[in-house]
């Protein structure tokens, strides 16, 4: 991987779209039987702002529609098969603000890897629920709107984030593939010590519920110049300097 810049490049401000899917999850204490929703959808706009220092990278700020949620088991203490589990499942959709760092360095003159860092905050727009129960031995699905109230719920949420891509710069575009983990720290219900959580006819008072999600998405960034993107070149060595002597030969000697 070569780590080397040269040394008049100019700094580069990019803007962008990107969209995708991923998987999103809750963290609960105590501890609780969960699983995954798969087929989230996510998409946005992106800034960058990339120093001319190559290895130093860029810092950037992205909004973001993303879909979070979680699934929980209500019948874990009645059922001993994981396959009997009936579930109660919540999706949120919420607007994200990430703020983050973005080191990366070329592999070849036009294709570069990055990494990601930073930190996120978003504002829970909706939500819908999913509960499973057994009606006569058949399994049955009510689903809804979910209702926010003050007192259960957390509308403000933040976290960390850490990821990676890599990207192809063409003229003055750059496409790239991302997968970015969400870390939530904030949680989605209120403190069970303070208020009760009794959500849509399933009672869930956690002491911690953070959400958490893993996106993939793809992206197209454009460079609002003439030059494009400055691609990576290779430093190219000086000649050594000739050192040359004029002698003058006096023929009246």
């Amino acid at each position: 991987m070569a780590l080397c810049w040269s040394g008049n490049l100019a700094a580069q401000h990019t803007y962008g779209v990107n969209f995708g899917g991923g998987m999103a999850t809750g963290r609960f204490e105590p501890t609780q039987e969960t699983k995954p929703i798969l087929g989230t959808f996510t998409g946005g706009f992106s800034w960058r702002y990339y120093s001319p220092q190559r290895v130093v990278g860029g810092i950037g700020a992205d909004l973001e529609f993303v879909q979070q949620g979680f699934r929980i088991a209500t019948n874990t203490s009645r059922v001993d098969d994981k396959k009997d589990y009936l579930y109660y499942t919540r999706h949120v959709n919420s607007i994200m603000l990430p703020f983050l760092w973005q080191p990366h360095a070329y592999i070849k003159q036009r294709v570069r890897l990055y990494l990601e860092a930073g930190v996120n905050f978003s504002y829970n727009l909706s939500s819908t629920y999913e509960m499973e129960e057994l009606v006569d031995g058949v399994k049955v699905t009510h689903k809804g709107d979910y209702h926010f109230k003050t007192v259960r719920d957390n509308r403000w949420a933040y976290g960390l984030l850490g990821g990676g891509g890599i990207a192809v710069l063409i003229k003055q575009f750059e496409i790239n593939l991302r997968a970015r983990y969400y870390f939530g720290y904030s949680d989605i219900l209120r403190n069970r010590t303070k208020y009760s959580s009794s959500i849509e006819g399933f009672t869930l008072t956690p002491l911690r519920s953070p959400l958490d999600d893993l996106t993939f998405t793809v992206g197209l960034n454009y460079r609002f110049n003439k030059e494009g993107f400055d691609a990576w070149k290779p430093r190219r060595k000086r000649p050594k300097a000739s050192h040359t002597f004029d002698y003058h030969v006096n023929e009246n000697e």
